[in-house]
C-alpha cells in the first residue's frame, strides 16, 4: 500500500504564484501558456519551453525582481521553431 502526504499550500505560496504568474504574463518576452512554475520556501523552478535561449534567460530576469522570490532553477527548454 502506498501513501501519499499532501501538504497544503499556504497563503503566502498562493500570493506568491499569483504574483509570478503576473510577472511572467506581462513580459513581452514570454508565451505564458508554455512556461510553468513551481514554488516551495521561495525557491522557484520554471519549467516548459521557450523558442529562444534570449527568453529563457529573461524568464530568469522577470523572476529575479519578485519579492520573496530567493532562489530560481531554470529548467526551461530552448526549442528552435
Amino acid at each position: 500500500m502506498t501513501t501519499k502526504t499532501i501538504y497544503p499550500v499556504s497563503q503566502n505560496t498562493s500570493i506568491l504564484l499569483d504574483n509570478i504568474h503576473d510577472a511572467l504574463s506581462q513580459s513581452p518576452y514570454l508565451t505564458r501558456k508554455l512556461v510553468h512554475c513551481e514554488e516551495m520556501n521561495g525557491r522557484v523552478i520554471v519549467k516548459g519551453r521557450v523558442g529562444t535561449y534570449f527568453q529563457k534567460q529573461m524568464a530568469t530576469e522577470v523572476l529575479r525582481n519578485i519579492d520573496g522570490v530567493e532562489q530560481i532553477e531554470n529548467r526551461l527548454e530552448v526549442v528552435w521553431r
